[in-house]
Order: structure tokens, then C-alpha cells, then sequence
């Protein structure tokens, strides 16, 4: 309740600012509301989005926000919706910890919860080469087949070293693989195994398709087979959700040892394993990424996820989910039901993309600049907060996964840092219950070397003034 009235105060008071003036002057900028009316980014912007759906205001992007002109405003007392909320029920599961990782950051503000690259490390030169070749090609605008490309598909069939190019299914992303995967593989109602804390996208969209996300505790090595194995017959689920490789947010990865164990419960109790090989291309202490899970199974059970998105650029939506047997063809179906295909012109510039010479040397470049931001970042972490404040130093992916003093709120630090221009997640987003201790996560992508040192000290001088203001 205190979210909604939170929101509706500052709905109230852009509402009374933009009516207050002429038609076409500028209103503050989301940081200096931030920063008077004491609120979220998220809040600031749901509560923009909502004027400029009214009518009252207008944004131009890279300019700011203005009062709409007089046609744009409506021709009436905006309708009484509050039946709406009757006739929906209850809410399917909160989105609101994904819109904050979602907003696109304004201006000056220091982003720290992206879940992409920034744009200095995107292969935009890259991809603009791509679009053009692929805008020569013949049926581009046309239907597409729904399972795909066949070229696109062997490239990520070839990377998976488990599928074939017919077991591989091409999405507008790996959140949308995501979410057709959990409304194929299990029904509403049932429960889904994740890791203990796992990737937020993955708990919005499980509860979306009305599913219970239980979390299993993860250490240094990843799942443990024998509480894996409890989990699954306490809870009575037959689906489990994993990263093995740089899990996100924690960075742990699944030891060699622990992957035949673990795929032995599966198969014992006859599960099926969404395996999300997010950070495939981010390893940064060895040449190649621990291989995926599914590379030990012969038997159907893992279900593999693979992104083209975060290593390229997020407005490139490619991903794509591997299956066999009866999975693939209701994931399939589930994936039709949504949008029928991925557009051609996206698929024909992905396959433009990785033929190009150049890609692998995109690789290589982006690692070397994402090794240098971690470890600027993990210094400057360590000198203002202490050795204890890292969880671990991830060998791989895009964060750091920050343990904060106990008594902390990291919804209070989030919220303070918002204020002060520095984006962060909180940890408590990031379990499917209660959390055991506050942390936060910390993109070292989205922060160039010099950057670290000063932004950090800015986010541990909040630290210590909540310390010192609660006698923690």
C-alpha cells in the first residue's frame, strides 16, 4: 500500500506542476524529481508514463519532458478505472524489481542495475554493417519459419555441443524463451525449484505463468545434489531453473564434480532442467565458459537457454531455446501462441552478425574491457566497504554481488542512491523468499575504470550515514 500511495502522491503532483504551466515548457529532469519528491526512478518514471498516456505531457527522447500541446490533451475527465481491478483479480505477480533493471537510465545517471552493456561496449558499428547486408536479402520482410532460420539455428546448435539445428527454436530474447518455458513445462499452481538467489526474470516469469518458485541455497560451487534432491521431493516440483555457469546474480558456477550428481537426481525424479547459459560469451579467466549442463544429458531432460542479446546489443532481441522430444514441440507451440515468429530482418542481421570476421574480435575486445571494469570496481569495493563486502570475484559475466552490513535496508540504500544519481538492485529482489542477509548487485559493465573509485566512495558515504542514523 505504501508503494501505491507513494505513487499516486507524486502522479498528483506531476499532474498539478504540468497544469500549471503553458503549453510546451519543460519539466524537471527525473533526477531533480528524484531528488525533491524524495522517490524511486521507477515511481518517477511510471508516474510520467502515465501523464503522457493522459494526454497532459509529452517526452522527447534525448530532449526531456514537456507540456503536451493543447490537441494532445484529453477531451475530457479522464474515465473512472477502478472497476478494472474487480473484473482482473488478484495481480499475477509483481513485475515492479524487473521495470527497475528495464528503465533506461536518463542522462547522468550512473547505472549500476543494468542487466546489459553499456553502449561504449556494444557492437553497434558492427551490427549497423549487418542490418545493411541484411536488408539485401531476398523475403527479409516476409514470414519467417516459426522455429526459425536454419542458419541461426546451426549457429546456435554448434554452440550448444548438445543440439541439433532441428531441436533449436529462435525468441525475441531469452526472457520471452523464458517465459514460454515455464508455461510448457509445468502447469499453474505447481512448483519450480531455483537457485537461492536467482535471476529476478526468471521469479517474474515463473509467477506470471502461475507457478511457485521455491529457492535451493547455492555455495561457492553451486547447487548441492543432495539438498537439490530433498527440494525436489518436499516440494513435489518436476522443474528446476539454474544457471551453472556465472550465475547472476552471485557469479558461482557449478562445479565439474556436482554436474553428473545433479543430473542423476534429475533423471531419478523424472525433472526437466531449464539450463540458462546467459553468460556464454563472458568469461573472463578462461578462453571458453564451463560447458552447458546439457552437453551430459542423452536423455531430454535439460531444456537449454542461450542469449545473442547481452553480448551484442539489447535492441538485437535474439535468443533461443534447445529441447528435444515432446518439450520441443510444446515449446514450440507455446512460443507460436505468443507472436508466430521472430522478424526476418532481425534474424537475417544476427546471422550478417556472426559470420562477420570481425565478430570474434568483438569478443575478444568486450572481454578484456569487462576483466578491467571488474576488477576496477572489486578494488574500489573492497578499500571503502572491506574484503567481506564481496561475496566473490566472479570468473565470469556482467556483476558483483555486494553482502551489505547486517541492519542495512538495502531498500533504503537503493533508494537513497537513486536520489543521489547511482542506479543499484537490491538483493532482497533477487530471492524468491526472505532474504538471509542485504546485499545488492552491482554491474561492473556499465562503469568505466576511472569511474569506480568515486562512485563507490559516494555509495559507501550512504552506507555509513544509514549506519550511523540507525546505531547499526
Amino acid at each position: 500500500m505504501k508503494i501505491d500511495n507513494r505513487a499516486d502522491r507524486v502522479i498528483q503532483h506531476l499532474r498539478a506542476l504540468a497544469s500549471g504551466q503553458r503549453e510546451g515548457a519543460r519539466l524537471p529532469s527525473v533526477r531533480h524529481l528524484m531528488r525533491t519528491l524524495g522517490a524511486g526512478p521507477v515511481t518517477i518514471s511510471s508516474a510520467l508514463r502515465r501523464l503522457a498516456e493522459e494526454g497532459l505531457i509529452e517526452a522527447r527522447p534525448g530532449h526531456g519532458t514537456f507540456v503536451a500541446a493543447a490537441p494532445l490533451r484529453p477531451a475530457r475527465e479522464t474515465a473512472d478505472l477502478a472497476w478494472q481491478t474487480i473484473a482482473l483479480g488478484p495481480a499475477r505477480g509483481s513485475t515492479e524489481a524487473l521495470v527497475g533493471l528495464a528503465l533506461v537510465p536518463t542522462p547522468g545517471v550512473i547505472a549500476l542495475n543494468a542487466g546489459y552493456l553499456p553502449e561504449e561496449l556494444q557492437a553497434s558499428s558492427l551490427i549497423a554493417a549487418a542490418a545493411r547486408r541484411a536488408l539485401r536479402r531476398p523475403g527479409v520482410w516476409d514470414r519467417m519459419p516459426p522455429e526459425g532460420l536454419h542458419a541461426l539455428r546451426a549457429w546456435f546448435a554448434a554452440g550448444s555441443g548438445a543440439f541439433a539445428p532441428h531441436e533449436i527454436t529462435i525468441c525475441p530474447g531469452t526472457q520471452a524463451a523464458l517465459s514460454a518455458a515455464f508455461r510448457a513445462l509445468a502447469l499453474p499452481g505447481e512448483a519450480v525449484l531455483v537457485e537461492s538467489p536467482t535471476y529476478i526474470g526468471a521469479l517474474a516469469a515463473a509467477r506470471s505463468a502461475g507457478l511457485r518458485p521455491i529457492g535451493v541455497p547455492i555455495d561457492e560451487h553451486g547447487l548441492a545434489p543432495d539438498l537439490l534432491k530433498e527440494s525436489f521431493r518436499a516440494s513435489g516440483a518436476r522443474l528446476l531453473y539454474c544457471q551453472p555457469a556465472y550465475a547472476n546474480p552471485t557469479g558461482a558456477v557449478l562445479s565439474h564434480e556436482r554436474r553428473a550428481a545433479l543430473l542423476a537426481v534429475v533423471r531419478e525424479i523424472g525433472a526437466f532442467v531449464i539450463e540458462d547459459d546467459w553468460a556464454r560469451d563472458f568469461p573472463l579467466e578462461a578462453e571458453t565458459a564451463p560447458a552447458p549442463l546439457a552437453t551430459l544429458d542423452t536423455a531430454g531432460h535439460v531444456v537449454l537457454l542461450r542469449s545473442l542479446t547481452k553480448c551484442a546489443a539489447p535492441g538485437l532481441r535474439i535468443g533461443a531455446v534447445a529441447a528435444r522430444g515432446a518439450a520441443l514441440e510444446r515449446l514450440r507451440a507455446a512460443r507460436l501462441a505468443d507472436d508466430f515468429f521472430v522478424p526476418g530482418i532481425l534474424q537475417e542481421t544476427a546471422v550478417q552478425l556472426l559470420t562477420q570476421p570481425a565478430w570474434s574480435r568483438h569478443l575478444r575486445v568486450l572481454r578484456s574491457a569487462l576483466r578491467e571494469r571488474r576488477d576496477a570496481l572489486a578494488d574500489a569495493l573492497r578499500k571503502e566497504l572491506g574484503t567481506a563486502a564481496l561475496v566473490r570475484l566472479p570468473a565470469g559475466g556482467l556483476h558483483l554481488w555486494v553482502r551489505l552490513p547486517d541492519g542495512i535496508s538495502d531498500l533504503d540504500l537503493s533508494e537513497r542512491a537513486a536520489r543521489a544519481g547511482i542506479l543499484v538492485s537490491p538483493g532482497r529482489h533477487w530471492f524468491p523468499a526472505e532474504p538471509p542477509a542485504p546485499h545488492m548487485r552491482l554491474s561492473f559493465a556499465a562503469l568505466a575504470p576511472e569511474q569506480a573509485k568515486p562512485t563507490i566512495a559516494r555509495l559507501a558515504a550512504l552506507i555509513r550515514g544509514i549506519v550511523v542514523a540507525s546505531g547499526a
